[in-house]
């Protein structure tokens, strides 16, 4: 799950093709109408995980340490004391008590992560640790006993240490080769299994945060340079990986690959062509940061030319945003099987003046002005009010900005608390009532090709630097027991209600449309 927004700021001028209110009407966030069609048949309905937050058993049966690893044992006051994932939720010792709760919730697909280093505990192919495969076998084997698709993500947040030490995602000639080696053994062991692959969680928190304005693992900062590095590296291990499994892997396994890409809907503050403008430069310069590359084979145009021109205007001899070579865009172009996004909550953008020249940083080379108004619905995290309609407008706009005939999935979604709160209906339910209402709009009244949900999360976890103080599970989980006993909400009947029905409301007018997978 995302914790951190930056603060970014405002180009590309690209009329959206949707009515924008005033600022005033932004107000209104929520409709007293909820959606009564049915979502189609076969929709995709899950819950979304992460190994670091869920697994714990660190060191396990031989499993490596990874950066978030080293963060909790040498930086322990980055963390509420003792809420690191050396335990977490003891999922690594529960595999048949958690499928059981996502059998009785009715989900169809269950999205989690791989831990690198469990599998490889140096991040190298040359140490295979069989512990870690079986682990990740059981599990998927018992997921598709009972009728869920296994959606696996490669790598959610949590590099080897042992990788990182070589210099990460800043280092080309040690990542991209370890993280293509690591994809392939993924492929060998499970790919007859797993249909559904994700190579990256949201990369622009991974190089933004790691190596750029900060807020996550390894914080290795380098600001206006370090997460343009890092992404570039990861987009390139991308695409090689997808290439791979183009070559070798998916006439025999016929899987679906992808990279799940992170955004807060930045909508324009109002009916201005200069917001409207700026609105459009902050959503590619952060979604399509990542989007434009595996669509189009390159950064959108707005994104190389700031930069180029700011790069230039600071003296530089080269721009900070590195560019592919031909064969590179070649492998990026079409790198994808289906788009997703994790989506949670919505800004206003408006127009501003260009940074100064001086300011090098990620947020100067887009220069808007981002907020979310005061009267808008507050959660346990400050960066996060409640705005159902962002959703629609959101999924809406990456369908038009890069098509949808391969079908949407939204990857993550959910609604953080302290936790503790067991009584959830007319918070967390709401908010997955109303957010979803939204996305059956985008279906039916934008026509938009969206496949799936998955609810972010399954269980309350340890939301990586903040532990367990803010939480978006269905289940409450007693982290002070030794058995981390878990206990449903209200919101986990809801949700049942909802996946196993297709319906948001007590009864729902029926469809024949159908999702084709």
């Amino acid at each position: 799950m995302t914790i951190i927004v930056a603060v970014i700021s405002a180009a590309c001028f690209v009329q959206l093709s949707f009515a924008v209110g005033t600022s005033g009407s932004h107000a209104h966030l929520f409709s007293n109408e909820v959606s009564n069609i049915s979502f189609p048949n076969g929709f995709m309905w899950g819950y979304a995980s992460a190994a670091y937050q869920v697994e714990g058993g660190w060191d396990a049966d031989g499993k490596g340490e990874s950066i978030w690893d080293y963060d909790a044992h040498n930086h322990a006051n980055w963390f509420p004391a003792g809420q690191n994932g050396d335990v977490a939720c003891d999922a690594y010792h529960k595999t048949e008590e958690d499928v059981g709760l996502l059998v009785h919730q009715g989900v169809n697909t269950y999205r989690f992560s791989i831990a690198w280093s469990r599998v490889l505990p140096t991040g190298r192919i040359d140490n295979i640790n069989q512990a870690g495969i079986d682990y990740y076998k059981d599990l998927i084997k018992r997921l598709k006993e009972n009728n869920i698709e296994p959606l696996v993500t490669m790598h959610h947040w949590d590099n080897p240490r042992a990788i990182e030490d070589d210099g990460g995602f800043l280092n080309a000639s040690v990542f991209i080769p370890a993280f293509v080696d690591y994809a392939t053994l993924l492929f060998e062991q499970f790919g007859d299994d797993v249909k559904w692959w994700i190579t990256f969680n949201e990369p622009k928190q991974i190089c933004g945060g790691g190596y750029d304005y900060g807020g996550f693992s390894p914080q290795t900062l380098s600001s206006g340079r370090g997460g343009y590095i890092c992404a570039h590296n990861l987009l390139k291990a991308h695409a090689k990986v997808y290439r791979v499994y183009d070559e070798k892997y998916r006439t025999k396994q016929n899987g679906k690959i992808s990279m799940v890409i992170d955004e807060s809907w930045n909508e324009p503050a109002s009916n201005s062509s200069a917001d409207i403008e700026a609105s459009e430069r902050v959503n590619l310069m952060t979604y399509g940061w990542f989007a434009h590359p595996i669509v189009y084979g390159d950064y959108p145009e707005i994104m190389r030319t700031r930069i180029d021109k700011r790069s230039a205007q600071q003296g530089l001899s080269e721009s900070r945003l590195p560019v592919f070579t031909e064969e590179e865009k070649s492998e990026l172009k079409g790198s994808y099987d289906y788009l997703s996004v994790n989506m949670y909550t919505t800004v206003l953008a408006a127009a501003t003046q260009d940074f100064p020249i001086d300011q090098i940083s990620y947020g100067a080379d887009i220069s808007v002005n981002t907020y979310q108004p005061d009267d808008w619905e507050r959660t346990a995290a400050d960066w996060f009010r409640v705005v159902p309609w962002g959703a629609r407008h959101l999924v809406r706009w990456i369908a038009q900005t890069y098509g949808d005939k391969k079908g949407i999935i939204v990857t993550e979604n959910g609604y953080t608390d302290n936790g503790e709160v067991l009584d959830d209906l007319d918070t967390r339910g709401r908010f997955h009532k109303m957010y979803l209402s939204n996305l059956n709009d985008v279906i039916y009244k934008d026509g938009v090709n969206l496949i799936g949900y998955m609810a972010w999360s399954l269980m309350n976890d340890v939301e990586w630097y903040a532990g367990w103080l803010t939480n978006l599970g269905h289940y409450h989980v007693d982290f002070n027991s030794e058995n981390r006993t878990r206990t449903a909400k209200a919101s986990a009947s809801y949700y049942k209600h909802i996946v196993t029905t297709n319906c948001l409301l007590d009864s729902c007018v029926p469809t024949t449309k159908k999702i084709n997978l």
